[in-house]
Protein backbone atom coordinates (compact mmCIF):
# COMPACT_ATOMS: atom_id res chain seq x y z
CA UNK A 1 0.00 0.00 0.00
CA UNK A 2 1.38 3.40 -0.98
CA UNK A 3 2.11 5.84 1.78
CA UNK A 4 -0.29 8.79 1.96
CA UNK A 5 1.10 12.25 1.18
CA UNK A 6 2.84 14.00 4.06
CA UNK A 7 0.10 16.64 4.20
CA UNK A 8 -2.50 13.92 4.76
CA UNK A 9 -0.42 12.30 7.50
CA UNK A 10 0.03 15.62 9.26
CA UNK A 11 -3.69 16.32 8.99
CA UNK A 12 -4.47 12.92 10.50
CA UNK A 13 -2.16 13.50 13.47
CA UNK A 14 -3.60 16.97 14.03
CA UNK A 15 -7.14 15.57 13.97
CA UNK A 16 -6.25 13.26 16.87
CA UNK A 17 -5.55 16.33 19.03
CA UNK A 18 -9.21 17.44 18.56
CA UNK A 19 -8.45 21.08 17.62
CA UNK A 20 -12.03 22.30 18.07
CA UNK A 21 -12.06 21.16 21.69
CA UNK A 22 -8.67 22.76 22.30
CA UNK A 23 -9.86 26.10 20.92
CA UNK A 24 -12.65 26.17 23.50
CA UNK A 25 -10.21 25.42 26.30
CA UNK A 26 -7.89 28.21 25.21
CA UNK A 27 -10.77 30.70 25.25
CA UNK A 28 -10.90 30.14 29.01
CA UNK A 29 -7.14 30.57 29.46
CA UNK A 30 -6.57 34.12 28.19
CA UNK A 31 -9.32 35.81 30.28
CA UNK A 32 -7.95 34.10 33.39
CA UNK A 33 -4.54 35.58 32.61
CA UNK A 34 -6.08 39.02 32.12
CA UNK A 35 -7.94 38.87 35.44
CA UNK A 36 -4.78 37.68 37.22
CA UNK A 37 -2.75 40.54 35.71
CA UNK A 38 -5.59 43.10 36.04
CA UNK A 39 -4.68 44.03 32.48
CA UNK A 40 -2.95 42.48 29.49
CA UNK A 41 0.05 40.27 30.28
CA UNK A 42 3.00 40.39 27.89
CA UNK A 43 2.31 39.06 24.40
CA UNK A 44 5.09 36.49 24.82
CA UNK A 45 3.63 35.13 28.07
CA UNK A 46 0.21 34.76 26.48
CA UNK A 47 1.69 33.06 23.40
CA UNK A 48 3.85 30.71 25.46
CA UNK A 49 0.92 29.74 27.67
CA UNK A 50 -1.30 29.08 24.66
CA UNK A 51 1.37 27.00 22.93
CA UNK A 52 2.02 24.93 26.05
CA UNK A 53 -1.68 24.58 26.79
CA UNK A 54 -2.37 23.46 23.22
CA UNK A 55 0.38 20.85 23.39
CA UNK A 56 -0.83 19.50 26.74
CA UNK A 57 -4.51 19.34 25.78
CA UNK A 58 -3.59 17.88 22.40
CA UNK A 59 -1.48 15.18 24.03
CA UNK A 60 -4.34 14.24 26.33
CA UNK A 61 -6.75 14.02 23.39
CA UNK A 62 -4.37 11.88 21.34
CA UNK A 63 -3.94 9.39 24.19
CA UNK A 64 -7.72 9.39 24.63
CA UNK A 65 -8.14 8.49 20.94
CA UNK A 66 -5.51 5.76 21.29
CA UNK A 67 -7.23 4.19 24.30
CA UNK A 68 -10.77 4.54 22.96
CA UNK A 69 -10.10 3.30 19.42
CA UNK A 70 -12.13 0.14 20.08
CA UNK A 71 -15.34 1.97 20.99
CA UNK A 72 -14.61 4.68 18.42
CA UNK A 73 -14.97 1.99 15.76
CA UNK A 74 -18.53 1.35 16.95
CA UNK A 75 -19.81 4.91 17.29
CA UNK A 76 -20.85 6.55 14.03
CA UNK A 77 -19.42 9.98 14.81
CA UNK A 78 -15.94 8.57 15.52
CA UNK A 79 -15.64 5.81 12.93
CA UNK A 80 -13.60 8.02 10.60
CA UNK A 81 -10.83 8.76 13.12
CA UNK A 82 -7.38 7.81 11.77
CA UNK A 83 -6.77 5.21 14.48
CA UNK A 84 -10.00 3.47 13.51
CA UNK A 85 -9.37 3.56 9.78
CA UNK A 86 -5.78 2.38 10.21
CA UNK A 87 -4.22 5.52 8.75
CA UNK A 88 -2.13 5.91 11.90
CA UNK A 89 -0.50 3.08 13.84
CA UNK A 90 -1.65 2.90 17.49
CA UNK A 91 1.92 2.82 18.82
CA UNK A 92 2.82 5.89 16.80
CA UNK A 93 -0.21 7.75 18.12
CA UNK A 94 0.61 6.84 21.72
CA UNK A 95 4.19 8.06 21.35
CA UNK A 96 2.91 11.26 19.75
CA UNK A 97 0.52 11.90 22.64
CA UNK A 98 3.17 11.24 25.29
CA UNK A 99 5.66 13.45 23.46
CA UNK A 100 3.15 16.30 23.30
CA UNK A 101 2.36 16.02 27.01
CA UNK A 102 5.99 15.81 28.12
CA UNK A 103 6.98 18.59 25.73
CA UNK A 104 4.19 20.80 27.06
CA UNK A 105 5.38 20.38 30.64
CA UNK A 106 8.98 21.28 29.78
CA UNK A 107 7.95 24.16 27.54
CA UNK A 108 5.62 25.71 30.13
CA UNK A 109 8.21 25.26 32.88
CA UNK A 110 10.89 27.02 30.84
CA UNK A 111 8.71 29.81 29.48
CA UNK A 112 6.13 30.47 32.22
CA UNK A 113 6.14 28.96 35.72
CA UNK A 114 6.54 25.55 37.29
CA UNK A 115 3.05 25.90 38.76
CA UNK A 116 1.51 26.40 35.30
CA UNK A 117 3.44 23.44 33.90
CA UNK A 118 2.40 21.22 36.81
CA UNK A 119 -1.27 22.16 36.50
CA UNK A 120 -1.25 21.45 32.76
CA UNK A 121 0.29 18.05 33.43
CA UNK A 122 -2.26 17.38 36.18
CA UNK A 123 -5.06 18.11 33.72
CA UNK A 124 -3.57 15.71 31.18
CA UNK A 125 -3.10 12.91 33.71
CA UNK A 126 -6.60 13.43 35.12
CA UNK A 127 -8.16 13.24 31.66
CA UNK A 128 -6.19 10.15 30.63
CA UNK A 129 -6.19 8.06 33.80
CA UNK A 130 -9.23 9.23 35.78
CA UNK A 131 -11.72 9.99 33.00
CA UNK A 132 -10.66 7.93 29.97
CA UNK A 133 -9.25 4.80 31.58
CA UNK A 134 -11.20 4.61 34.83
CA UNK A 135 -14.55 6.43 34.78
CA UNK A 136 -15.76 6.60 31.20
CA UNK A 137 -16.64 2.92 30.82
CA UNK A 138 -17.65 2.29 34.44
CA UNK A 139 -20.08 4.91 35.73
CA UNK A 140 -22.69 7.37 34.45
CA UNK A 141 -20.95 9.94 36.67
CA UNK A 142 -17.99 9.79 34.29
CA UNK A 143 -18.50 13.25 32.84
CA UNK A 144 -19.24 14.82 36.23
CA UNK A 145 -15.99 13.75 37.88
CA UNK A 146 -13.90 13.40 34.74
CA UNK A 147 -15.06 16.76 33.47
CA UNK A 148 -12.68 18.35 35.96
CA UNK A 149 -9.91 17.67 33.46
CA UNK A 150 -11.30 20.33 31.14
CA UNK A 151 -11.45 22.85 34.00
CA UNK A 152 -7.68 23.19 34.38
CA UNK A 153 -6.91 25.77 31.64
CA UNK A 154 -7.94 28.86 33.68
CA UNK A 155 -5.74 27.72 36.55
CA UNK A 156 -2.86 27.20 34.12
CA UNK A 157 -3.32 30.70 32.76
CA UNK A 158 -3.55 32.19 36.23
CA UNK A 159 -0.45 30.35 37.43
CA UNK A 160 1.47 31.42 34.33
CA UNK A 161 0.96 35.04 35.42
CA UNK A 162 1.25 34.79 39.20
CA UNK A 163 3.11 31.56 39.91
CA UNK A 164 0.30 30.27 42.10
CA UNK A 165 -3.49 29.75 42.07
CA UNK A 166 -5.87 32.02 43.98
CA UNK A 167 -9.51 31.60 44.97
CA UNK A 168 -10.65 33.38 41.80
CA UNK A 169 -8.86 30.82 39.63
CA UNK A 170 -10.51 27.97 41.49
CA UNK A 171 -13.92 29.59 41.02
CA UNK A 172 -13.17 29.67 37.26
CA UNK A 173 -12.27 25.99 37.58
CA UNK A 174 -15.64 25.39 39.28
CA UNK A 175 -17.50 27.25 36.55
CA UNK A 176 -16.17 24.88 33.89
CA UNK A 177 -16.65 21.91 36.21
CA UNK A 178 -20.39 22.64 36.61
CA UNK A 179 -20.75 23.70 32.96
CA UNK A 180 -19.47 20.37 31.63
CA UNK A 181 -22.33 18.04 32.69
CA UNK A 182 -25.23 20.00 31.13
CA UNK A 183 -23.11 20.73 28.07
CA UNK A 184 -22.09 17.11 27.53
CA UNK A 185 -25.34 15.49 28.64
CA UNK A 186 -27.22 17.60 26.09
CA UNK A 187 -25.01 16.13 23.38
CA UNK A 188 -25.26 12.63 24.83
CA UNK A 189 -29.07 12.81 24.62
CA UNK A 190 -28.59 13.16 20.87
CA UNK A 191 -26.00 10.36 20.75
CA UNK A 192 -27.68 8.01 23.23
CA UNK A 193 -27.95 5.11 20.80
CA UNK A 194 -24.29 5.45 19.83
CA UNK A 195 -23.18 5.26 23.45
CA UNK A 196 -25.48 2.32 24.11
CA UNK A 197 -24.06 0.46 21.11
CA UNK A 198 -20.51 1.09 22.33
CA UNK A 199 -21.33 0.07 25.91
CA UNK A 200 -20.46 3.47 27.38
CA UNK A 201 -22.64 4.17 30.47
CA UNK A 202 -23.53 7.76 29.75
CA UNK A 203 -26.42 9.04 31.87
CA UNK A 204 -29.10 8.88 29.09
CA UNK A 205 -28.21 5.21 28.59
CA UNK A 206 -28.19 4.14 32.24
CA UNK A 207 -30.86 6.40 33.77
CA UNK A 208 -32.90 7.42 30.74
CA UNK A 209 -33.53 10.74 28.98
CA UNK A 210 -35.99 12.04 31.60
CA UNK A 211 -33.49 11.78 34.47
CA UNK A 212 -30.80 13.26 32.24
CA UNK A 213 -32.94 16.30 31.50
CA UNK A 214 -33.61 16.74 35.22
CA UNK A 215 -29.90 16.57 35.99
CA UNK A 216 -29.17 19.05 33.22
CA UNK A 217 -31.55 21.53 34.81
CA UNK A 218 -30.07 21.02 38.28
CA UNK A 219 -26.49 21.49 37.11
CA UNK A 220 -27.50 24.52 35.07
CA UNK A 221 -28.80 26.23 38.21
CA UNK A 222 -25.63 25.30 40.11
CA UNK A 223 -23.52 26.62 37.25
CA UNK A 224 -25.16 30.03 37.31
CA UNK A 225 -24.87 30.33 41.08
CA UNK A 226 -21.18 29.46 40.96
CA UNK A 227 -20.57 31.90 38.09
CA UNK A 228 -21.92 34.77 40.22
CA UNK A 229 -19.37 33.98 42.94
CA UNK A 230 -16.55 35.06 40.65
CA UNK A 231 -17.52 38.73 40.95
CA UNK A 232 -16.45 39.02 44.60
CA UNK A 233 -13.72 36.38 44.33
CA UNK A 234 -12.10 38.02 41.30
CA UNK A 235 -12.92 41.63 42.22
CA UNK A 236 -14.98 42.00 39.05
CA UNK A 237 -17.55 44.72 38.46
CA UNK A 238 -20.87 45.15 36.70
CA UNK A 239 -19.75 44.10 33.19
CA UNK A 240 -19.04 40.57 34.33
CA UNK A 241 -21.88 40.42 36.83
CA UNK A 242 -24.49 41.57 34.28
CA UNK A 243 -23.16 39.19 31.64
CA UNK A 244 -23.14 36.26 34.08
CA UNK A 245 -26.70 37.03 35.19
CA UNK A 246 -28.19 37.45 31.69
CA UNK A 247 -26.38 34.59 29.97
CA UNK A 248 -26.96 32.38 33.03
CA UNK A 249 -30.68 33.11 33.01
CA UNK A 250 -30.78 32.09 29.34
CA UNK A 251 -28.87 28.91 30.14
CA UNK A 252 -31.43 27.95 32.80
CA UNK A 253 -34.26 28.87 30.46
CA UNK A 254 -32.95 26.57 27.70
CA UNK A 255 -32.45 23.78 30.24
CA UNK A 256 -35.96 24.32 31.64
CA UNK A 257 -37.50 24.21 28.15
CA UNK A 258 -35.68 20.95 27.43
CA UNK A 259 -36.93 19.51 30.73
CA UNK A 260 -40.48 20.82 30.27
CA UNK A 261 -41.05 20.04 26.59
CA UNK A 262 -38.65 17.30 25.51
CA UNK A 263 -40.82 16.36 22.53
CA UNK A 264 -40.52 19.84 21.01
CA UNK A 265 -37.09 21.01 22.23
CA UNK A 266 -33.91 19.59 20.75
CA UNK A 267 -31.06 19.02 23.21
CA UNK A 268 -28.74 20.41 20.54
CA UNK A 269 -30.20 23.88 21.15
CA UNK A 270 -28.87 23.84 24.71
CA UNK A 271 -25.65 22.20 23.57
CA UNK A 272 -24.93 24.95 21.03
CA UNK A 273 -25.91 27.69 23.44
CA UNK A 274 -23.62 26.25 26.11
CA UNK A 275 -20.65 26.78 23.80
CA UNK A 276 -21.61 30.41 23.25
CA UNK A 277 -22.28 30.87 26.95
CA UNK A 278 -18.83 29.77 28.07
CA UNK A 279 -17.05 31.94 25.53
CA UNK A 280 -19.10 35.06 26.31
CA UNK A 281 -18.78 34.55 30.06
CA UNK A 282 -14.99 34.29 30.00
CA UNK A 283 -14.58 37.13 27.52
CA UNK A 284 -16.69 39.34 29.78
CA UNK A 285 -14.48 38.65 32.80
CA UNK A 286 -11.40 39.63 30.80
CA UNK A 287 -13.08 42.79 29.53
CA UNK A 288 -14.19 43.68 33.04
CA UNK A 289 -10.68 43.25 34.44
CA UNK A 290 -9.16 45.48 31.73
CA UNK A 291 -11.76 48.25 31.92
CA UNK A 292 -11.85 48.42 35.71
CA UNK A 293 -8.13 47.77 36.28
Amino acid sequence: MARPPLSVTIRNYVSLTKPRIISLLLITTIPAMVVAERGWPSAWLILATLIGGTMSAGGANVINCWYDRDIDSVMRRTQSRPLVTGEIEPAHALLFGIALGAGAFLFLWLTTTLAAASLALAGLLFYVFIYTMWLKRRTPQNIVIGGAAGAFPPTVGWAAVTGDVSLAAWVMFAIIFFWTPPHFWALSLRLKDDYAEAGVPMLPVTDGPAMTRTQILRYSVLLVLVSLLLAPAGDLQWIYLATAAVTGALFIWYAWRLWRNPERESPMTLYKYSLLYLGVLFISMGADAVIFA
